[in-house]
């Protein structure tokens, strides 16, 4: 008990400097050490379960601040008092930071049955290990912190953004290490040479991990290079992104249907003027509803028409219908992508598979219609089934575009699986109106990253109200448009981005190896297990 307070503490330390590590305050460098405290904690409790309540407390308490935007999206959407929707909030951050209490717990635990094992090694594999297992409802993992970073960022193209959690993860059980043989070798009542050999055995401790850092960050150097120059040598495309700062009710407004879709085709004309080759509207932009077979751009003349956004391709994202609605999963909507040529005509579409839980999804949805009544905006969808490409002609050449919808661009496994389809270029289409001019479109964009940096492919975002960006096959983001807040005063008027985006070939070992480090961590993990048993049998 008598520990409980400052280790209270150093779990709030410890997620502080977290969350001052993430978008938006984006102070990357409190990330390498952010864990310190709570590997203190960890190691220096008493019990097991103590360790777990004290990681669990960090954990709720960094996902409870970097998380504070769902509070107003509760409040705005859900039509909850703040009374109400700040403990529905904590729902979800407590399950969210559910993830650093059995980091801390495991940590303890095996740091007890194997004490010769590194923290340099055992902590950072204990992380990758509940990264990869424990699910979450907002996927998210320590690499975020580095988004920016470019020569942190680009062995996500071997290990995917677990890698580099390691590495991050390893510099604070290194510097924990050095610390501890330091203090523990030290001898108050000597002086001279063997206090010197203390430090020296603490700095041996660092000099593995310290090596390794160099050999990432050289990496790093060597391949933003390497990948600059394929860049250059790629075919080319000027594609133009329009961000029309849509609200949600006015979006689903059936009175601003015509003129929605009249700013989004000024804007696509602006574009085509300044020399676009391929247009992108945002997720679900497109304001009427269409038929599962729609395959022709309307007639003149019908307020429904496209217009073939002014004789260039495109990609827009639509509400589908069935024909027949009486039964099975089609009786519900489609989030789709289209993708349109430049002669008015459907040449592929995409559902969207992975589904957000209650904004498109709702579990046991027949057996609770209180829940739409209660939140009108939410809705329930059917799911896609199948990843695919869109077809691309420029300048003669057919490329192929890797279509991802809303929050799929953070998926690392399924973004594999719309790789494996060989595309040139990646494009997320989303609407993160929901947000406002919060934290989480730049939280959004920063998991975005790793997909142009694990495939080596360039990737345009466009998105309902920001950030829409450019990002290129290093993870460096060239250009963005803002988030707004739509009730803003002044309200924020339609505007467009135009990025000069590579057209290149797949690359990178990760579509092929997937999570293979990860899977790694946890073999060595399962090994130190077994063995600690055989030992503790065996005495």
């Amino acid at each position: 008990m008598r520990r409980f307070l400052p280790h209270l503490g150093w779990s709030a330390l410890s997620a502080i400097l977290m969350v001052l590590s993430v978008p938006r305050f984006d102070l990357w460098p409190l990330m390498w050490v952010a864990l310190v405290p709570a590997l203190h904690v960890s190691l220096t409790s008493e019990r097991p379960r103590h360790a777990f309540w004290m990681g669990w407390f960090m954990g709720a308490l960094a996902n409870t601040i970097a998380f504070w935007w769902m509070r107003g999206l509760l409040e705005r959407f859900g039509h909850m008092p703040a009374w109400q929707a700040f403990p529905v909030m904590l729902l979800l951050t407590i399950y969210q930071g559910l993830e650093f209490g059995l980091w801390t717990w495991l940590l303890h635990v095996l740091a007890k049955r194997c004490p010769t094992v590194r923290k340099a090694w055992l902590a950072p594999a204990v992380m990758v290990a509940i990264e990869l297992l424990v699910p979450q409802i907002f996927p998210f993992y320590l690499a975020i912190s580095q988004a920016w970073v470019l020569p942190v960022i680009q062995i996500a193209e071997l290990t995917g953004p677990m890698g580099i959690s390691f590495v991050l993860v390893m510099s604070v059980g290194a510097l924990y290490d050095a610390g501890r043989i330091a203090s523990r070798e030290r001898d108050p009542a000597r002086q001279g040479q063997l206090a010197g050999l203390a430090w020296k055995s603490g700095a041996r401790a660092l000099m593995v991990p310290a090596l390794i850092m160099a050999a990432v960050l050289g990496y790093g150097g060597i391949r933003i290079h390497q990948v600059d120059a394929r860049r250059n040598a790629a075919a080319h495309a000027r594609v133009g992104i329009v961000q029309a700062n849509v609200g949600i009710q006015e979006k689903w407004d059936p009175a601003e249907s015509a003129r929605l879709l009249d700013l989004h085709k000024q804007q696509s004309a602006d574009l085509v003027n300044r020399g676009a080759d391929l247009l992108v509207w945002p997720e679900s932009s497109y304001p009427y509803a269409l038929p599962r077979d729609f395959g022709q751009d309307y007639p003149a003349g019908d307020p429904r028409r496209i217009g073939g956004a002014v004789g260039k391709p495109m990609v827009f994202g639509a509400v589908t219908l069935a024909h027949d609605r009486s039964a099975g999963k089609d009786r519900f909507p489609y989030n789709t992508a289209f993708m349109m040529d430049g002669k008015e005509r459907v040449t592929g579409h995409y559902d969207k598979i992975f589904l957000l839980i209650f904004g498109e999804y709702i579990p046991f949805y027949d057996a609770i219609p209180w829940f739409t009544k209660l939140v009108p905006e939410a809705s329930n969808f059917s799911r896609g089934d199948t990843v695919t490409s869109f077809p691309f002609e420029r300048n003669g050449t057919t490329y192929r575009i890797g279509p991802l919808i809303c929050y799929e661009d953070i998926l690392a496994g399924f973004s594999r699986r719309v790789a494996a389809e060989n595309p040139n270029l990646l494009v997320n289409i989303t609407n993160d109106a929901w947000f406002g001019k919060t934290a989480e479109p730049y939280q959004h964009l920063a998991l975005s990253v790793f997909r142009s940096v694990e495939h080596r492919l360039d990737m345009v975002r466009a998105v309902n109200t920001g950030v829409s960006a450019h990002v290129d096959a290093t993870g460096r983001v060239h250009a963005t448009l803002d988030a707004v807040d739509v009730d803003g005063i002044p309200a924020p008027g339609p505007t467009s981005l135009m990025a000069d985006v590579a057209l290149m070939n797949r690359g990178g070992l990760y579509v092929h190896v997937g999570d293979a480090f990860a899977m790694a961590c946890v073999a060595f993990l399962a090994v130190l297990w077994v063995r600690s048993r055989r030992q503790a049998l065996g005495r």
